[in-house]
């Protein structure tokens, strides 16, 4: 089974925090999080991306909150009081992502990261680093750097 060369990770180890979005996981490493805040209604924005939930006040900065799950090309996420914000720094940008739920934070082996399989031409894997297998099943390691080009996110901002 082929893995990921750590140099990739930078280091033997990783630190990740992983989330639920409906009935699957994912994380991304604990380096882009800047902190997880409950969930607080935004306020939304006219005319804003479809993945564009609105925008809330983190201490004084107004920030987008993305529908992660929608981003992902699934259902959009209905948040409830279990609902989390992950709010992370992506090309010095600071977003806010609804997820279902925070599940755990992890220190994982980046031997354990495997490549995303490929599933047809037409699959973009573009948005994951690879997947991570675990006991209780697999997690998809985004990489949010790719999913947020910085362009998208100097939009998001004017």
């Amino acid at each position: 089974m082929a893995t990921i060369n750590s140099t990739t990770f930078g280091g033997d180890t990783l630190e990740i925090i992983a989330f639920r979005l409906h009935d699957q996981e994912f994380c991304v490493k604990t380096t882009t999080i800047r902190e997880i805040r409950g969930w607080a209604p935004s306020t939304p924005i006219p005319h804003a991306p479809a993945d564009v939930i609105g925008v809330m006040n983190l201490r004084g900065s107004v920030i987008p909150i993305i529908d992660l799950a929608y981003k992902l090309g699934m259902k959009s996420t209905v948040a409830n009081e279990r609902s989390a914000i992950v709010v992370a720094e992506v090309h010095n940008m600071v977003i806010g992502m609804l997820v279902d739920r925070v599940s755990d934070i992890l220190t994982i082996p980046s031997s354990q990261v495997q490549p995303v399989p490929e599933v047809s031409a037409s699959f973009d894997k573009t948005f994951s680093e690879g997947i991570i297998a675990n006991e209780n099943g697999m997690i998809c390691f985004l990489n949010l750097a790719k999913m947020f080009k910085g362009s998208d996110l100097e939009d998001l901002a004017a």
